[in-house]
């Protein structure tokens, strides 16, 4: 599995974070296009490559011309994401971090979400640090986010409604909100200011697992903040590589409920909806309920972390009155994903591999999509070529199908 890990050394912020991926790997113009995919003009990217307290890395500088200055409100973002052709997982964590940042903002201010103005958050800037790092993750192929705790600063800063305590009352909300662990600095160093934005709580408030995994390191990025003081490097260290030692998942939970009075679209809808919002597994299996009813069993395997949300959503989306929560281990085969070259393209192929030794193959679906669709073949004939030639190069020589 290929995961990151994020220090936040020196803090974090949306730029931070995106600076980092940038540094990781993520290409410059990936984001440009992200930008017009997102239907934005008016707006350039700056990165440079400098150092702060000693450390190298990429600066981040999302440079807007006076149009793209103009605050806007959270559901202006809503709407702007809604209204883009982003995968779905990317546009349901996205919308999550600025419903998150609205209801902080909406609490701090004691007014009605949909009243709440957003002042320094609420230019376009943050929409692209917002999205830029949850697109940052898909297109890195990232599929667990781990974090350190986050560093939020001392002393006051200067904004908008006059000077505030550090952490800002809408960051403090959002930790609040998101249980996210936080600590102040040292009391021997001088204040520091602000070291956690609003944007970065609430971006890793969304993604993140609080916690320190084991990988096995393929790539580092630094992101860095705008600031250069001598107590401390204003940076944030992204870590990228494989999952290790982690094979039996004990934090897992299964989610069932019997449901005897829905459609296959709402069950079907439910199921996407619970995958967007991060669930390893949705599935239905038939029953028979009282008097011989007809119904669906919908188990969902989710971790123990987004219960809550996974519960919410059911019960929220359908009749059911009720859940079942049970917990479940789960053995698992170390596995990483290579780009492969095949006969038809570039694929992407995940490997299972036991005891150090890898033992299968599996393309990924959405790349031998798009080349079936490309060169109008089959999908099925493109899987089974892809496959065998994956098969036969990484695994041995097998016979021709």
């Amino acid at each position: 599995m290929k995961v990151a890990y994020i220090q936040a050394l020196g803090g974090a912020s949306g730029d931070m974070l995106l600076a980092s991926m940038l540094d990781a790997g993520l290409e410059k113009s990936e984001l440009e296009s992200l930008i017009l995919d997102l239907g934005l003009t008016g707006i350039s990217l700056q990165v440079t490559s400098t150092q702060r307290g000693g450390l190298s890395g990429i600066h981040l500088d999302v440079k807007l011309d006076s149009d793209s200055e103009i605050p806007r409100r959270w559901q202006d973002f809503v709407k702007i994401v809604e209204a883009s052709a982003l995968s779905p997982r990317v546009k349901s964590q996205s919308l999550e971090v600025f419903r998150l940042i609205g209801q902080a903002e909406a609490a701090v201010h004691g007014v009605e979400p949909e009243h709440v103005h957003l002042h320094e958050l609420g230019t376009l800037d943050t929409l692209v640090d917002v999205v830029g790092v949850i697109f940052g993750l898909e297109t890195l192929r990232l599929e667990k986010v781990f974090c350190s705790a986050l560093p939020t600063g001392s002393g006051t800063l200067r904004s908008q409604h006059g000077l505030l305590p550090v952490p800002a009352p809408a960051t403090a909300a959002i930790l609040r909100a998101t249980d996210a662990p936080s600590y102040p600095p040292p009391s021997t160093l001088p204040a520091t200011g602000e070291m956690l934005t609003p944007t970065g709580a609430a971006i890793l408030g969304t993604i993140a697992d609080f916690s320190s995994p084991v990988i096995q390191i393929s790539s580092i990025g630094y992101g860095l903040g705008t600031r250069n003081p001598d107590a401390y490097p204003n940076a944030l260290c992204l870590t990228i590589g494989e999952l290790r030692d982690i094979n039996a998942n004990s934090d897992l939970l299964i989610l069932e409920t019997n449901i005897d009075d829905s459609t296959g679209e709402v069950l079907g809808y439910v199921q996407e909806r619970l995958f967007d919002i991060g669930a390893k597994d949705v599935w239905y299996t038939p029953i028979q309920m009282k008097k011989n009813r007809p119904a669906v069993l919908m188990s969902a395997l989710v971790s123990s972390e987004m219960k809550d949300d996974a519960v919410r959503l059911i019960l929220n989306e359908t009749s059911t009155l009720g859940i079942r929560v049970r917990s479940v281990e789960r053995i698992e085969a170390d596995r990483r994903i290579e780009e492969f070259q095949s006969s038809l393209g570039i694929v992407n192929v995940k490997i299972k591999v036991l005891n150090g030794k890898d033992i299968a193959v599996s393309p990924e679906y959405e790349d031998c999509k798009k080349i079936a669709l490309k060169k109008s073949l089959p999908l099925i004939k493109v899987l089974d070529i892809v496959n065998f030639e994956a098969s036969n190069q990484i695994l041995g020589n097998l016979e021709a199908f």
